[in-house]
């Protein structure tokens, strides 16, 4: 079959990377992919919301299936724009439906929901500009730490741990009253501070039946040691230590099962990746957020990891037949490091040549470009974070020290990477 992924990050050269492998896989086009992508399928030069063009370009050359990657197309509704149409409705499309997507779209949505189905998570209330002066003295009163959230996408900055209430009122005020996160902090979601180690849980579902992924832990501060502002991610290992059988089974019985029987018992269209972002508190799991698509950097250690022919596993979600599906995957331990640009999180410049890509990469590494481009024959950085480089191990030490290696071969003006993805692991 003809693929489409959408996308151009380190998710997507990770999905082209595994998908290429696919037997059903006849061609596969990346819109609007990265200078990696260009080694798995066809770069198309369509926006991820640019759903008029994406579906043109569906009908002409006869797509069977899309996969989209990123949250905002999703949230913005591709799939509901696609099954709508009577031209697209027959194409396989691997996402949940707009209203489904709200599980990211929205915090306050995911709340509600979890509060609904009896999941897990931190005690919270939320405020819009009219319940500004209620939300101001609600935050006087409540325990320190304070967690503030933007109800909506902010490209993963729009949560902020406050430690006093000075600054906690502070945060509350720029992002009511001067939209300090634009439309995503209209309203705001005030939580409680749970403390605790967190992981990222996978669950692929057709809206009925499922199959967990493997789990991952990624590390967003740009620091070593977990210093410093948050980013989009730094790098991620897969497995988790601390996951054991027994923990995953508390995880399904208490959140997974619950989620996945919510989203049908609320007709929510659900035919995709869900990511739960939970925190291990004293044993105990509970949510943190949902994410209606697969997280970047884990993405670049999970799909590595899993055995299964990806297109037709994905088959089987889009026709609701996931119970026929058991996921094989890898013992093997994944490490990603993340390369970004200097001064990432914050003013980055772009446009910098990268060398040292096709240096003999070792055995048991992949690189996964996240923002590259192609000019002529050189690649050059065009974005925050730039690459990943994952590699296996039989630990996370080994799997580590050969990303680090190969990141040595590596150079862009300006490149920054954490040394020490995994520490309090090896």
């Amino acid at each position: 079959m003809k693929i489409l992924l959408v996308g151009g990050g380190g998710r997507e050269h990770t999905l082209a990377w595994k998908i290429s492998q696919s037997k059903l896989c006849d061609k596969l086009f990346i819109a609007p992919g990265n200078a990696g992508t260009t080694q798995f399928g066809e770069n198309v030069a369509i926006t991820v919301n640019d759903f008029e063009a994406l579906a043109q370009f569906c009908i002409n050359n006869s797509i069977a299936m899309l996969i989209v990657g990123p949250e905002e197309p999703l949230v913005k509704g591709i799939y509901n724009f696609f099954k709508e149409n009577p031209s697209t409705a027959h194409i396989q499309v691997i996402g949940p439906s707009k209203q489904a997507s709200q599980l990211e779209g929205s915090k306050a949505f995911a709340k509600a929901f979890m509060d609904r189905h009896n999941i897990p998570t931190a005690k919270y209330k939320e405020f819009d500009a009219a319940s500004y002066e209620e939300g101001m003295q609600y935050i006087r009163n409540h325990p320190l730490p304070i967690v503030l959230k933007a109800d909506g996408l902010a490209a993963g900055k729009g949560v902020i741990i406050c430690n006093n209430h000075i600054e906690a009122l502070a945060e509350f005020q720029l992002m009511i009253q001067h939209s300090k996160f634009g439309e995503a902090g209209k309203r705001v979601v005030v939580e409680q501070f749970l403390d605790g180690i967190e992981v990222s849980v996978f669950v692929l579902t057709d809206g009925k039946n499922y199959v967990v992924l493997p789990e991952a832990k990624d590390y967003k501060k740009i620091g070593v040691g977990d210093k410093g502002p948050n980013t989009g991610g730094m790098g991620a290992v897969s497995p988790v230590p601390f996951v054991t059988a027994a923990y995953m089974e508390t995880v399904t019985q208490k959140i997974i099962k619950p989620t996945i029987d919510g989203l049908q018992k609320e007709s929510l269209d659900y035919k995709g990746f869900v990511f739960i972002g939970l925190i291990n508190v004293e044993g105990e799991p509970f949510v943190i957020e949902y994410n209606c698509r697969l997280g970047d950097p884990e993405t670049e250690v999970i799909i590595p990891r899993i055995e299964n022919d990806l297109i037709e596993v994905l088959s089987a979600t889009a026709q609701q037949r996931l119970n026929e599906i058991d996921i094989a995957i890898s013992k093997q331990t994944v490490v990603a490091v993340m390369a970004v640009s200097g001064g990432y999180p914050n003013e980055h410049e772009t446009g910098k040549v990268i060398t040292g890509l096709t240096d003999s990469v070792l055995e048991g590494t992949i690189i996964f470009h996240a923002g590259t481009k192609q000019e002529g024959d050189k690649v050059l950085t065009n974005g925050g974070r730039v690459l990943a480089v994952t590699s296996f191990g039989n630990n996370i030490a080994e799997a580590a020290e050969q990303s680090n290696y190969m990141l040595e071969q590596i150079h862009f003006d300006g490149i920054y990477y954490r040394e020490d993805i995994g520490y309090e692991f090896r």
